[in-house]
């Protein structure tokens, strides 16, 4: 039996609409230059996350790790007000992919409170949507996961009874009657996304009627935990899974039994059909294996019956005409006849399927005659030679393929011949574990059709690359390496892999870069992706960790405030360990220090303008380049005397700055806004002096 899809398989609506959303704000922080972060998971499913964590957008626990002017996506979960506030405070952009469902939850929550009415909240108090939903109504809130929680509430008047967007219908119509029995006044808004009941329905459905169901996707998301749960109620033999490489081969025999599946509203459309796609390869290859063992039998016994009764027809049969034959002749006939026979001795014997070596007697534009040392010669079609360059008089290589056509002729071909050589050197690349060529001819349903030499190969979809691969037509007409997995003699087939092929030469290159490597070495490599720790760089093979203090030679908040996904960088190998596969690389090593020659950057008397970055009460810092900040001791902030730094200067304001002094050993420049102020004074008025009671701009604390 074929697999079975439940109805509302995949990604629900709201799903969609926040990945959509959250593409489109990852594009857009990308054109601003701004660092894109992820506010918890977006949605439950790791497979779904990793095309923006390949991105480089990492997932925060709160507002506070997000770096300065981020860009922050908010989960489809939705977050209470609070967080929303903290973000604003912290000037972060905020984009919101919350459900709408879920959205409308939060509006009945926040009505309730306002009004004074307490709200009952059926769900998991640890989930981020129930989390997110009780921020808007505060005290007013009790949450309890199901109706035996009931007797922990205290006594309330007219409350309101709501549930998470994703609880299960049933739990919610067993909960209803005995809430209804402890509060009489008790109101239900039944708050379940319709999507969630008609998908967990139809499953439900399915799972009655399947022999074994297969649910697909996030582990950690509680609607396809609960979706899950409903149809091993009914179907035992219920399977939960991330992706198709968790099913055990054996797991059910689509053959004889309904395998049904099932997937939750966080799971990719792409995810639940690679598991339909491995599925049917299971059955293709149990059916083909026994219509071959089947055929295989069929023939031995056909073969067996013709082997055991043609020797002895065929010598009543020659027995009988030679008699005939003989009893007709004339004795002058019988003389010739017996010196014709001396003659056709002296030729060769042929039978179908034998190769022979002869010479070529005569060329035409349809086909070549061959003397092959037999009574008759022999024809064969231009189609059938492996080189269409023959001449009068070459010796050819010919398989014989008909000893009389009907008309008396010999019929030759040489493709057989090429193809069964063709064969003999793929199995002895099978043999020898080496890889084939090949070209992809033809989609088929489970995989791809491919040309090796004349030889069909039939490689299965999850075999054509180290990912799922939805789109098979794009290999056709590609050539590609293969590895002969299995192999079926009889009708010369075989079953091949490219991505083992792909496997073994990953293995290969990265056997092959770490015999290069060796610390000390400048090497180039490619940004890959990013995680809050770092940036790991594809060394052509195998990858290095730069570690974000590497980076760069002043404090950085992500690595893409320094580098982008995709730069193509030089990096210095600081360390190796090959038994754990680490390479530890240096990114700022290559780059020049910024206290480097920092006196002849920065001469004393220099005026230039520069932004105040942070503000302290013994002065204000001002960043002359990335890695090197100055200070403007509270002396020198302004013409006259200041009771705060603050009075004069604020962060993000861009002043000129004089340079006073500078030490390269300490790290250390001492800046004046007073002086650069006083230098641009009219008519020479000069510049009021520092209180006397005021500490030299030299000696104030200064931040490392």
């Amino acid at each position: 039996m074929p697999c079975e899809v439940a109805q509302f398989a995949g990604y629900c609506d709201g799903v969609m609409k926040a990945i959509a959303t959250a593409r489109q704000a990852v594009a857009e922080a990308r054109e601003a230059g701004q660092p894109a972060v992820m506010l918890g998971e977006l949605i439950h499913n790791a497979q779904a996350l990793k095309e923006f964590t390949d991105q480089g957008v990492r997932v925060i626990g709160s507002p506070e790790e997000a770096p300065a002017g981020a860009r922050v996506i908010l989960r489809s979960h939705g977050e209470p007000p609070e967080t929303l506030e903290r973000c604003e405070r912290l000037g972060l952009t905020v984009t919101d992919t919350t459900c709408v469902f879920v959205r409308a939850l939060h509006e009945t929550v926040r009505r309730c409170a306002e009004s004074g009415r307490p709200v009952v909240l059926l769900g998991n108090p640890d989930h981020p949507e129930i989390i997110g939903t009780a921020g808007y109504g505060g005290e007013w809130v009790h949450v309890i996961p199901d109706a035996e929680a009931a007797d922990t509430l205290p006594p309330m008047t007219a409350p309101v009874l709501v549930a998470q967007t994703t609880y299960p219908p049933d739990r919610w119509e067993a909960a209803l009657p005995v809430l209804r029995a402890r509060y009489p006044d008790l109101e239900a808004k039944r708050t379940i996304c319709q999507a969630t009941s008609r998908r967990q329905a139809a499953a439900l459905e399915l799972a009655r009627r399947a022999d074994a169901m297969i649910v697909v996707g996030g582990k950690g998301s509680a609607n396809t935990r609960k979706l899950y749960e409903t149809c091993r109620a009914v179907c035992p033999r219920t399977l939960l899974v991330e992706t198709a490489a968790e099913i055990p081969p054996d797991f059910c025999d689509t053959r004889t039994e309904l395998l049904g599946i099932a997937a939750g509203a966080s799971t990719p459309d792409w995810s639940y059909k690679e598991v339909v796609t491995v599925m049917n390869e299971l059955e293709q290859n149990k059916v083909t294996e026994a219509e071959a063992a089947v055929e295989t039998a069929a023939q031995e016994a056909e073969e067996a019956v013709k082997e055991a009764a043609e020797p002895a027809q065929q010598a009543v049969e020659a027995a009988a005409a030679a008699a005939e034959e003989e009893a007709a002749l004339t004795e002058e006939e019988q003389n010739k006849r017996s010196f014709m026979d001396d003659i056709e001795a002296t030729l060769v014997r042929i039978r179908p399927g034998q190769t022979v070596t002869g010479s070529v007697v005569q060329v035409s534009e349809d086909e070549v005659c061959v003397n092959i040392g037999y009574k008759s010669d022999g024809l064969i079609k231009r189609s059938d030679l492996s080189d269409q360059d023959v001449h009068v008089g070459d010796q050819i290589e010919v398989e014989i393929v008909k000893v009389n056509d009907g008309d008396g002729n010999v019929i030759l071909s040489q493709r057989n011949i090429v193809n069964r050589k063709v064969w003999e050197e793929l199995m002895q690349k099978y043999e020898n574990n080496e890889y084939i060529d090949a070209v992809g001819k033809e989609a088929v349903k489970g995989g791809l059709i491919a040309d090796a030499g004349g030889v069909r190969a039939f490689v299965p979809a999850s075999h054509l690359a180290q990912h799922y691969v939805e789109k098979i037509q794009q290999f056709v007409g590609q050539p590609m390496k293969l590895k002969i997995i299995d192999v079926n003699k009889e009708k010369k087939r075989i079953v091949a892999s490219r991505k083992e092929y792909l496997r073994e030469e990953s293995a290969r290159k990265k056997e092959e870069a770490w015999a290069k490597l060796e610390v000390g070495a400048v090497v180039k490599g490619i940004v890959r992706r990013f995680a809050d720790f770092g940036a790991f760089v594809d060394l052509g093979g195998v990858d290095g960790l730069i570690h974000i203090t590497d980076m760069a030679w002043y404090r950085i908040g992500h690595p893409s405030e320094v580098l982008k996904i995709g730069d193509e960088i030089e990096v210095k190998i600081l360390n190796l360990d090959k038994e754990r596969e680490r390479i530890q690389l240096g990114y700022k090593q290559l780059q020049s220090r910024p206290w480097d020659n920092i006196e002849e950057k920065y001469p004393v008397g220099m005026v230039l303008e520069r932004k105040v970055v942070r503000i302290r009460p013994f002065g204000a810092f001002v960043e002359l380049e990335p890695g090197v900040d100055g200070l403007v001791h509270i002396s020198q902030c302004a013409l006259t005397r200041v009771a705060k730094v603050e009075d004069a200067l604020q962060p993000e304001q861009m002043v000129k700055v004089k340079v006073l002094g500078v030490d390269p050993e300490a790290h250390r420049i001492s800046l004046s806004v007073r002086e650069a102020l006083a230098d641009e004074m009219a008519d020479g008025e000069p510049a009021a002096e520092a209180p006397a009671d005021e500490p030299a701009a030299e000696e104030a604390p200064v931040e490392e």
